[in-house]
């Protein structure tokens, strides 16, 4: 494991993948947490839909860390548990300002995360959903 925080907690390793619409400054603010990442530009087409980045981190357990709406769409379309998604809707989306709140929060609910869930971080709150998203009656 890169980095000297507590990145595994109760058995539950989160595994990051950081969305386009992010600076790949957050490599290394996650690996300092001891969170494995990757930028997407580092494992596939900057151009590439969302519903691919979706697939890959699906696929090779990823949790998604994005400013982006459409993975919630996505996730409450396909009606699946995975990926994970780590929704930033802060003010300012840089590590060095909220990089201390995200990071807590993941490691907060990374069992949660490794379950499949969708979590959003706000300038004053988070929230968290379990996957798949179920109906509200």
């Amino acid at each position: 494991m890169e980095g000297g925080g507590p990145g595994i907690r109760a058995g539950r390793r989160v595994k990051i993948l950081i969305d386009m619409n992010l600076s790949a400054k957050w490599i290394s603010a996650l690996r300092f947490a001891g969170l494995e990442s990757v930028h997407w530009s580092d494992v596939g087409a900057v151009n590439a839909p969302d519903v691919v980045i979706a697939d890959y981190a699906a696929a090779n357990g990823f949790t998604v860390l994005t400013q982006d709406l459409d993975f919630g769409a996505i996730l409450a379309a396909s009606n699946s548990d995975r990926p994970s998604v780590v929704q930033l809707r802060t003010d300012d989306l840089s590590p060095n300002a909220v990089g201390a709140q995200v990071i807590g929060q993941i490691l907060k609910w990374s069992s949660q995360l490794a379950c499949g869930a969708m979590l959003t971080v706000e300038n004053d709150r988070s929230r968290i959903r379990i996957l798949p998203f179920r109906p509200v009656v």
